[in-house]
């Protein structure tokens, strides 16, 4: 799974011969290429759950260990779990349909062949970064995925792509550089880098001190890119400038390395440096829900001139928000909460980034007041089927009970209801109490936009009275979202009973 992306990255930078082209010319023979890699890498993911012994997911399987730089004690150690198997199948979904979207609607930029390798190194880093069990390959695969965003972004974005590439490469390299400090920390005290033998450690071989320090450097490292408030600036016009696909990796796979790293490092290896930080974490999580919200509020109301896209970014800050509650929270329940609610954004923001391109490629503009006029943009009547899609991504976004955004929601709430041991309840009832009135707010703005886009005097509209509804291509790559969101919503049971076995062996049993 991780060699054949980069395989293919590196083949997308040469000519295809002609022979291999089928008929077609050399721009859309590589786009092809493009969606067989993605695809082949699909097919590897399926066959690795499809292998999995889910009797038991605490156990690291696939493994390979390999002594790679004896000197500095660094092993290509890689392995899947019940923890990283979902977050690695969502990875390899969302950039086949990425790729297969961009194969019909290439956005404006320099040719495909960098577009493809870009793609495919992209996948091949965000893989990684879910695979590897080794402190330094952590470091090393979370980094690779830098630069062919930053690109992405830069080369294939919209307005103020460049300025917005460059303050995502900035706030992230910032944040790596500190938590490389701290990983080598963990590494050069505990006379190991190895996941897997640090987590068994469960912090022993590390004074208290040196818990708060690592995870404290680890830790905003990794808020960067979560993203937690108030180091999220960078996000809204990342995701304002990005194009469609660019947009839909960043929230949907890209968001998903800040939470899995506080998961799969912090929790384990450093304890007593999270038990000290928990509530401040949870602090800082709960006001990234009302500051998202409130955002997106503001974004929303006529007349405010807010961009349907920067709306649906700074929905993710208060997503987000509830993924880093449940880590606070130190409890199974609340942890297992975080994992689903990170599945289910990737695939409900991911669907709405993709519908939200969509509905900008046919008014040419995501601007709300522009889009909607005086009476709303009247989806509903121009294209219903592609109304309907984006009602559904809305209320599956605000947490409708039977679709994939409520369970982890429920449980992150559920966790700080009753968080770990030692941690002070009456503080975290607070940050429950505040994150359940979050809810009432995400609620409010979704529904303001689907009044807005979706509905609306057809006649009399500020908008284009002729529209395509879906196209082809466009139901092939959105309809696994939709149905999955439907899945993980109705059997909750299906991702949770690989997490909750991981999840407990992470936290010492507890």
């Amino acid at each position: 799974m991780l060699v054949l992306p980069l395989l293919g990255a590196a083949g997308a930078l040469l000519p295809i011969p002609r022979a291999l082209r089928l008929g077609r010319t050399p721009e859309r023979a590589m786009l092809g290429l493009g969606v067989l890699v993605t695809g082949l890498v699909l097919v590897l993911a399926i066959v690795l759950a499809a292998g999995f012994d889910h009797d038991h997911p605490a156990t690291m399987q696939a493994t390979t260990d390999l002594n790679w730089i004896p000197a500095l004690r660094i092993h290509l150690h890689l392995g899947v779990d019940g923890i990283s198997l979902p977050l690695l199948v969502l990875t390899a979904l969302l950039t086949f349909l990425c790729a297969l979207y961009s194969c019909f609607s290439l956005p404006k930029g320099p040719g495909p062949q960098a577009f493809v390798a870009l793609l495919l190194l992209l996948e091949t880093g965000t893989l990684a970064t879910f695979a590897v069990l080794d402190l330094m390959l952590f470091f090393l695969a979370f980094e690779t995925v830098l630069i062919p965003m930053y690109f992405l972004i830069a080369r294939w974005g919209g307005e103020g792509r460049e300025r917005s590439a460059l303050r995502f490469i900035v706030y992230t390299v910032l944040g790596s550089v500190i938590m490389l400090l701290g990983l080598l920390l963990i590494g050069v005290k505990a006379g190991t880098f190895d996941m897997v033998t640090l987590a068994t450690d469960n912090g022993s071989h590390l004074s208290h001190s040196t818990q708060l320090t690592a995870a404290l450097a680890v830790g905003l490292g990794l808020a960067v890119k979560a993203p937690m408030w108030p180091l999220h600036s960078w996000l809204p016009d990342a995701h304002t400038a990005a194009p469609t696909v660019g947009s839909v990796l960043l929230a949907g796979v890209l968001l998903k390395m800040g939470t899995y790293g506080m998961v799969r490092i912090l929790l384990p290896e450093t304890p007593g440096g999270m038990h000290t930080y928990a509530p401040y974490l949870a602090a800082f999580a709960v006001v990234g829900i009302i500051y998202g919200s409130l955002a997106c509020l503001a974004l929303a109301r006529q007349g405010n001139g807010g961009d349907l896209k920067r709306l649906i970014a700074y929905s993710s800050v208060g997503h987000m928000g509830f993924v880093l509650l449940g880590i606070a929270t130190l409890t199974a329940t609340g942890v297992n909460g975080a994992l689903f609610a990170n599945v289910a954004h990737g695939l409900i923001t991911g669907l709405l980034f993709f519908l939200v391109g969509a509905v900008k490629d046919r008014y040419g503009s995501s601007d709300l007041d522009q889009l909607a006029g005086r009476t709303g943009a009247a989806l509903y009547g121009r294209a219903p089927r592609l109304g309907g899609l984006l009602a559904f991504g809305a209320v599956a976004s605000l947490g409708l009970p039977g679709l994939a955004g409520f369970w982890g929601e429920m449980l992150a709430m559920f966790g700080s209801f009753k968080p770990a041991a030692d941690l002070s309840r009456p503080a975290y009832l607070t940050f429950t109490a505040i994150a359940a009135f979050g809810t009432l707010l995400t609620a409010a703005y979704l529904l303001t936009v689907v009044r807005r886009v979706c509905m609306g005097d057809r006649d009399t509209a500020d908008a284009t009275p002729a529209l395509a509804d879906v196209r082809g291509y466009e139901f092939a790559a959105w309809t696994p979202l939709a149905a999955l969101t439907v899945v993980a919503g109705l059997w909750p049971a299906v991702l949770l009973g690989l997490t909750e076995p991981a999840v407990r062996a992470l936290l010492g049993g507890n």
